[in-house]
């Protein structure tokens, strides 16, 4: 039974970082998840109180890095509150859209279009349109980053202490 367990929290754990490419996948809840799996159905008692702050603490880190990455390239860049929008919309349906591609052509083009019909320029509309992009790149980074870091938190605990 341990190892139908095992195989299930390495899926959650490889899902989450697939959530970060497929914005409809809650990537952290994925994490958690595999560890409640853990804690429930193989040890209670395993887990250090080390493990579940550091696991409370970068999740609340996530969310923050999410945020503030792509806010501040977005705002660096100049987009208007519905290039911001656009932005958010283009993500949600570019999940669906050529995947895994739509994630970035679909908010590129959603937030190039918004912007010029703001009467902004093209060169100016593009400028916002990579800043846009590179905001939602850096932001990925860091959560997949953050969510390395978890996993190794949870091996290591499990593993070594």
């Amino acid at each position: 039974m341990d190892v139908i367990i095992w195989l299930v929290i390495i899926f959650l754990f490889v899902l989450s970082f697939i959530g970060l490419l497929y914005p409809i996948l809650p990537s952290v809840l994925l994490l958690w998840g595999g560890v409640a799996l853990y804690y429930f159905f193989i040890d209670t008692g395993e887990l250090s109180w080390w493990t579940w702050t550091s696991f409370l603490a970068l999740t609340i880190v996530i969310f923050i890095a999410d945020y503030v990455a792509s806010m501040y390239f977005v705002k660096k860049y100049g987009a208007s509150k519905k290039g911001m929008t656009a932005a958010t919309v283009g993500l949600i349906v570019g999940s669906f859209i050529i995947p895994p591609l739509g994630i970035f052509v679909v908010p590129f083009a959603l937030v190039l279009l918004v912007e010029m019909m703001q009467n902004q320029s093209f060169e100016r509309s593009v400028k916002v349109a990579v800043g846009t992009l590179l905001g939602f790149l850096t932001s990925t980074f860091a959560k997949g980053f953050i969510q390395f870091v978890l996993i190794a938190i949870f091996l290591i605990d499990i593993w070594l202490l």
